[in-house]
């Protein structure tokens, strides 16, 4: 049932993409940018940057509501009855209200062994933050309190946003290049021709476009994944300035300590958000995380 209902979500989310990017460009009357004459560049210009930052902004719009469904995050309520569940409430309200966030977050909690958290939210007024239940049930008050501080930080620098803008560029520059030079390529390999018959030469066009967006996605993805890591060690810093230094330490160690407790039913799509992965190997340059041993290195040089 949980993967029925995953590729349910990726078949309908993706077709709102469609839909709502395919109204825009008509409501901009963006026209084709191929051409009999060549590439119009304006309007190739325009139709990357609607799809590139298209796609990215509707995915954060709907980041929160994705992350209840795909995680299973239930909500815990101010008023719940459970004191465990009503002091992890009480903390994140506490370090939201030091970050000066101008709404309290919701609070949820996911069924998996892994320590691990995660806070999403298209805005700083319409945030997220959720946690483990192995997190929950294995770390101690300090320890979580170190958790939440950098989750609560990723929300107050409104890293989800600057995440989703750095990727749209990305998107735009990886659709952008991939059809420019795939058309030189193909105006190249054709030589000197009759204006009438230039242009892109049918399938083989499109086949070498695709081999050039999957190039161009693996390098844009190495530099996303770089300001995603500089971006956990500004949330890390901002954890400790929230909950205290010394408990952010404890809370890494802690993470460090348990590699092994992986839950095999993790969602890929929400692991950047996640406060610790395990990047190993040429993988690390994918990595959205830093090694956790790097960051606690970081955090014991300061002061």
């Amino acid at each position: 049932m949980a993967w029925f209902k995953r590729i349910f979500l990726f078949v309908a989310v993706n077709f709102l993409v469609i839909i709502t990017i395919s109204i825009v460009l008509q409501v901009l009357g963006i026209q084709p940018y191929l051409t009999a004459y060549g590439i119009d560049y304006g309007s190739l210009m325009a139709f990357c940057l609607v799809w590139g930052m298209g796609g990215a902004l509707i995915s954060l719009a709907l980041s929160r509501v994705m992350a209840k469904w795909m995680m299973g995050v239930h909500l815990i309520t101010p008023d719940t009855r459970d004191p465990q569940l009503q002091a992890l409430v009480q903390i994140v309200y506490d370090l939201a209200r030091a970050a000066h966030l101008p709404v309290m977050p919701e609070v949820g909690i996911y069924n998996s062994p892994e320590l691990n958290a995660f806070a999403t939210g298209p805005t700083k007024s319409r945030a997220l933050v959720a946690v483990s239940s192995g997190l929950l049930s294995r770390m101690k008050r300090e320890e979580i309190e170190g958790v939440l501080g950098h989750e609560i930080a990723h929300v107050a620098n409104g890293d989800m946003v600057t995440m989703t803008l750095i990727q749209g560029v990305v998107n735009a520059f990886v659709m952008f290049l991939s059809r420019v030079i795939a058309f030189a390529l193909m105006q190249a390999m054709r030589g000197e021709r009759d204006d009438r018959d230039r242009g892109f030469a049918g399938g083989s066009y499109f086949v070498v476009q695709f081999i050039l967006e999957i190039m161009f996605m693996i390098l844009g993805s190495i530099v996303v994944a770089w300001f995603s890591r500089w971006r956990e060690f500004r949330a890390d810093t901002g954890g400790a300035r929230l909950a205290g230094r010394d408990s952010m330490i404890q809370a890494l160690e802690a993470l460090r300590r348990t590699y092994e407790l992986v839950d095999p039913q993790a969602q890929p799509a929400v692991q950047a958000l996640k406060i610790s992965s395990r990047p190993a190997g040429f993988m690390r340059f994918f990595s959205t995380h830093p090694p956790l041993e790097e960051r606690i290195a970081r955090l014991r040089a300061v002061g």
